[in-house]
């Protein structure tokens, strides 16, 4: 997937959260299990942190089921 420079500068507007940062996440993000709840948790946690930002129980609950049952958007640029 190839993100442009707008896309990356959106993100670190929303965030504060730099291209590497994203970058470094992404790859952790490739070589991990997508379906695990415990990654996923795990990941949830590291962006929440990344990005400043407590995230609930229930919410993280609500994340991991919408990526478990495939309910993800495709379309990223749209989603941020």
């Amino acid at each position: 997937m190839n993100f442009s420079d707008s896309f990356f500068k959106k993100v670190e507007n929303k965030t504060s959260v730099g291209k590497e940062t994203i970058l470094d996440l992404a790859k952790k993000l490739q070589q991990s299990d997508m379906k695990n709840e415990g990654t996923l948790r795990e990941i949830i946690r590291e962006l929440g942190n990344v990005t400043g930002r407590e995230v609930s129980k229930e919410k993280e609950d609500k994340i991991i089921s919408a990526v478990v049952n495939d309910q993800i958007p495709k379309d990223l640029d749209k989603f941020v």
